[in-house]
């Protein structure tokens, strides 16, 4: 089946819409950053670096690293950003930009997410690292995709996720999504694993009051931490985690999510190394997925 011109734009210079990128300038394995700042930091550890290129907050830098070649792309912040950038690097790779179909042989990808996050639990120290081996979307993004996740999740028959949406009384349907098995498996040591809420904003969505008052429960974060899955713990609230995860899973690619833990919301403390334990993180997560070959 054809797609149309309007779902998938090419730019004159054959390059998809947004991330302003040719089929042959994204890598299969892609690191995303939220903040564009943080390319370059990637970047910087690799032997080799192809093409850099920059459109609205979606910077990509695609290279090579102890013989891999990968590409580093910052989502900017939120869960509607992911929906740009999974899809169109998705298309990147599977879709023929001439025929405006979608490839016989399709190329599975793995998105390696390295965040910043909030924990929400007393014992998960600053500057330690999360892995976040299940993500709950309290997003939008997930009513909008027919998945195996939306399914299970907006009805009562997941009862953990109906109960969330309850209780925190808001008007959400919330979805539960799993990382890669196989990337979550390559990790070893130095990881707490965990779940990760997803949310749609960063103050009254995370539970935090500037001057507008929050229509959430003034408790979510408390109420968060209670909450158990099968065994894990609501360890950490961002932005991306859950997006990222659903549409990988309903593309069939592979993803896994990292992140630092610079804040902690229980003790009220905000790490004092934050640029050092992100370096710290990026480095470790590259040496697991891509080692010296």
């Amino acid at each position: 089946m054809q797609i149309k011109k309007t779902d998938l734009i090419v730019n004159a210079d054959g390059s998809i819409y947004h991330l302003q990128l040719r089929p042959n300038e994204i890598a299969s394995n892609i690191v995303f950053v939220g903040d564009p700042n943080r390319v370059p930091m990637v970047s910087s550890h690799f032997d080799s670096i192809e093409i850099k290129r920059e459109s609205r907050e979606f910077v990509t830098h695609t290279g090579h690293y102890h013989g891999h070649r990968l590409s580093v792309v910052s989502t900017g912040i939120g869960t509607d950003n992911i929906d740009i950038v999974v899809n169109e690097i998705d298309a990147l790779h599977n879709i023929d930009f001439v025929t405006k179909t979608a490839k016989e042989n399709l190329t599975s990808l793995n998105f390696i997410r390295i965040g910043t996050s909030g924990t929400i639990q007393n014992d998960i120290p600053i500057d330690s690292f999360v892995v976040s081996a299940k993500a709950i979307g309290f997003d939008a993004l997930g009513s909008y995709y027919d998945t195996p996740q939306n399914k299970n999740c907006i009805s009562k028959s997941n009862a953990f996720v109906y109960l969330l949406s309850k209780l925190i009384e808001a008007e959400m349907k919330p979805y539960l999504v799993d990382a890669s098995d196989a990337l979550l498996q390559q990790i070893d040591t130095g990881f707490i694993e965990g779940i990760t809420a997803t949310m749609p904003g960063f103050y009254a969505p995370q539970g935090r009051a500037l001057r507008a008052q929050s229509k959430l429960t003034k408790d979510l974060v408390p109420f968060l931490a209670e909450q158990n899955y099968s065994g894990q713990r609501i360890s950490n609230i961002e932005m991306e985690t859950a997006g990222i995860y659903l549409l990988a899973s309903a593309l069939g690619h592979h993803a896994i999510s990292f992140n630092a833990i610079l804040a902690n919301r229980h003790t009220d403390e905000f790490s004092a190394k934050a640029e050092q334990t992100i370096q710290d993180l990026i480095l470790k997560v590259l040496e697991i997925y891509f080692p010296l070959e």
